[in-house]
């Protein structure tokens, strides 16, 4: 788990790097095709950080709830997820 957190500070701090990098571009006038291009690669990269913490949480929380044979914490950890997909897919 420590290791797993490591990386997605890791990813987060090249995220904020990125967008340092792209105010950057903003205030130095480049060209709008490469501010996109660097735009949508920060968004690829956040989704790869969405999919890192998903899959922490379905590894851990879910997987505890599923073990812990309790009914309601099962469902409320279900639903959380579902609720969470329809968020991060949208």
């Amino acid at each position: 788990m420590k290791q797993e957190k490591q990386l997605t500070l890791d990813r987060l701090a090249r995220l904020e790097g990125q967008v340092r990098g792209i105010a950057k571009m903003v205030q130095d006038d480049r060209y709008c095709v490469d501010i996109l291009a660097q735009t949508a690669a920060v968004r690829a990269a956040l989704k790869g950080v969405e999919r890192m913490v998903l899959e922490n949480h379905v590894h851990h929380c879910v997987e505890d709830a599923i073990g812990s044979a309790d009914p309601k914490e099962q469902r409320e950890k279900f639903n959380e997820l579902i609720a969470l997909l329809q968020k991060t897919q949208g």
